[in-house]
């Protein structure tokens, strides 16, 4: 990402240009080769504890953050907690949609309780920092493909999110998503209970390119 504004880049560097021995980590590419997105019917308890909770979150947080801004918050909705906050969202999309057939009538308290641990990611990029919105709204995503990198470290399998609770202003500011905000995704977390295919990948012939002038 870009300095902010007033930085240089002609201070005098602390070392000689001389490249140190860096840390490699087989291990950790061997996990993300084999991560996947397990469907939520595939998340199942026991869920992580609230240790384990606390270290993916502070991992989440080790991310670019253009301005030190911190442009994004989580929430979480575990326990008890993920049956009330579907009962109120049903609510609301019941009354959003009065004609909802009684079969979906508790589909976001399903919905909710599927997974052992949801994490709301929210973004929260500030408007009269000099840092571009974009650059904060990006930190917000690499926060969370931190936290599924974090999760699948740890044992777990998660699957990235963003249905109607997200997407509806009302809806998300039942889950205290403030004025501003918006949510990046809903993170869903839970012990794997199968193990599915990769899907195809894209062919990095198709994607990649050199510069050239």
């Amino acid at each position: 990402m870009a300095q902010p504004a007033g930085h240089s880049h002609s201070h005098v560097p602390a070392h000689d240009g001389t490249a140190i021995a860096a840390p490699t980590s087989p291990e950790t590419i061997a996990l993300l080769k084999g991560r996947r997105s397990l469907p939520l019917r595939s998340l199942v308890e026991p869920g992580p504890g609230e240790d384990e909770i606390a270290a993916m979150l502070a991992l989440a947080a080790r991310v670019p953050d253009h301005g030190r801004l911190v442009p994004w918050r989580f929430i979480l909705l575990k326990g008890e907690g993920r049956a009330q906050a579907g009962d109120r969202l049903d609510a609301l999309y019941l009354r959003q949609n009065p004609d909802l057939p009684p079969v979906k009538s508790d589909m976001w308290r399903t919905y909710l309780m599927r997974a052992p641990l949801t994490v709301v990611a929210v973004s929260r990029p500030d408007p009269t920092s000099k840092v571009p919105e974009f650059n904060q709204v990006l930190s917000a995503g690499a926060a969370c493909m931190n936290l599924i990198a974090a999760a699948t470290a740890l044992g777990y399998a998660a699957h990235w999110l963003l249905k109607w609770p997200g997407r509806d202003a009302e809806a998300a500011a039942l889950l205290g998503v403030g004025e501003g905000e918006k949510v990046a995704g809903f993170i869903h977390i839970g012990s794997p209970a199968e193990q599915v295919a990769d899907r195809p990948r894209p062919v990095l012939t198709e994607v990649v390119t050199v510069w050239e002038p």
